[in-house]
């Protein structure tokens, strides 16, 4: 008699623990790390929009001044697009040069680190995170908070705002900058220089 209590009470301790353990065994299920998208870069990743933003970094030789540098890929297989505008985000003191709209054939890609990438001024340095508004033709926005990298190992020579500017810089050049720069200002270091930094 005593033996054929024990198989019951073992197979009720074996329900009972399954089902305590239930929770945790479910709970592991969805949304692996390794299931999400992860690229080990520097840079940022933005894929609210129909146009990704991927990779993006400001590349900075020295402090006030930069490049900033993305791949833009289309999504959409039938329709072009276009990238309008780069913009600080909230609280950032980014100021952008002029640009032309980037175009983006359909399913296509541009990669600025090969195209030249956008010249932008502002009190960062490398190491800080930039908010960051990239605007697209049809109307929609990706916001990043972008990191500052160094001009080197990577990135080295994409920073083409100072170089760009150096060697030819003159009066009509400097205009577009901001009221305190002038070409004698062109040594300095300081964030509220020219934009040609």
């Amino acid at each position: 008699m005593h033996l054929r209590r024990n198989p019951r009470r073992t197979m009720a301790l074996a329900v009972s623990g399954l089902l305590l353990a239930t929770p945790l065994l479910t709970s592991c299920g969805f949304n692996y790390a390794t299931d999400r998208v992860y690229t080990p870069a520097a840079g940022v990743n933005n894929r609210d929009a129909s146009v990704d933003v991927l990779g993006a970094v400001i590349v900075s030789a020295q402090d006030g001044s930069g490049t900033f540098i993305a791949t833009f890929s289309n999504n959409d297989q039938e329709k072009k697009a276009t990238v309008d505008t780069l913009s600080g985000g909230n609280g950032s003191t980014l100021q952008v040069d002029t640009f032309k709209a980037i175009k983006l054939d359909p399913g296509g890609l541009v990669n600025l680190a090969t195209v030249g990438g956008i010249p932008v001024t502002g009190t960062f340095k490398a190491g800080d995170m930039v908010p960051v508004t990239v605007t697209f033709g049809d109307g929609e926005r990706a916001d990043l908070t972008v990191p500052v990298v160094t001009d080197s190992g990577d990135y080295a020579g994409l920073d083409t705002s100072s170089s760009s500017a150096s060697p030819s810089s003159s009066p009509t050049d400097s205009s577009s900058a901001s009221p305190s720069g002038s070409p004698s200002d062109t040594s300095s270091s300081s964030p509220s220089a020219s934009a040609s930094e």
